[in-house]
């Protein structure tokens, strides 16, 4: 693992002491997006969370650059790693900007008081995500893909090197999704951010992503770039898809050749 930007050794997750995925292997550069993909219930958001320190690891090692993150305090690690998961965010009567500028909390101290740095760090984040004209806005009056850009806001607020997402594109329409993955791109290439996230949308994955790890079982099934993992014979047996049952359904049975072909 040694030269790679963020990695794991013999990770083993699960709840309660009892392992669910054991022997995760993972290497990144720096600047590269992860993408975890399997069927419904195959633990990724389990492995996000425990990446992320919100789970205590049953077993092997997480990385980034020469720290491991177990050892980590909680203040070097807000400064370090950003989260952004499924959860709604309640924010009444709050602003899009006041949301954003919570994304600071690691800088501020216990007071929470922004000063001139913070706040333009806050309206360069919003600049940079193309949000700025939301920024009085009430947050719960805005539109469910603004939400995830202002939340992805606040996390960048954060100037994380390294930015967890766990079904980032749920509940977006196919405009937003292709927004949002579109804006993950942009601060990657500006920011130099590493993004580890899981997606159900194997074609957004194959297009954004630089490695794919497959889950289901007990073990990561397969871990490599979208061109290793997309091809129609793995993606059946990872999704148990029997192509012999849709014979006939033109539209499945184009739909999955459109995931795996190159």
């Amino acid at each position: 693992m040694n030269g790679y930007y963020f990695s794991t050794k013999g990770m083993c997750v699960g709840y309660g002491g009892k392992p669910l995925i054991k022997e995760i292997e993972i290497a990144l550069p720096k600047g590269e997006i992860l993408s975890l993909i399997g069927p419904n219930g195959a633990g990724k958001s389990t492995v996000l969370k425990s990446i992320a320190g919100q789970l205590t690891l049953l077993g092997g090692t997480v990385v980034l650059e020469n720290d491991s993150l177990a050892k980590m305090s909680a203040d070097k690690l807000a400064k370090r790693m950003a989260v952004l998961f499924t959860e709604k965010v309640k924010a009444e009567l709050k602003s899009c900007w006041d949301v954003v500028a919570t994304g600071r909390y690691p800088y501020t101290g216990w007071l929470g008081i922004l000063s001139e740095k913070d706040k333009q760090i806050v309206n360069e984040v919003m600049e940079l995500t193309h949000i700025t004209e939301l920024g009085k806005k009430e947050f719960d009056k805005i539109s469910d893909g603004q939400k995830q850009r202002v939340m992805l806001a606040r996390a960048m607020c954060q100037e994380p090197e390294i930015l967890i997402l766990d079904e980032p594109t749920s509940y977006l329409d196919i405009r937003y999704k292709l927004e949002f993955l579109s804006l993950l791109q942009e601060m990657r290439e500006k920011r130099d951010l590493t993004v580890i996230m899981s997606l159900h949308e194997l074609e957004l994955a194959k297009l954004v992503s630089d490695k794919i790890l497959c889950l289901k079982g007990e073990y990561a099934q397969r871990y490599g770039t979208p061109q290793e993992i997309f091809t129609q014979d793995f993606i059946e047996r990872l999704f148990d898809i029997n192509e012999e049952r849709f014979w006939g359904n033109e539209k499945l049975l184009w739909y999955l050749k459109q995931v795996t072909e190159k």
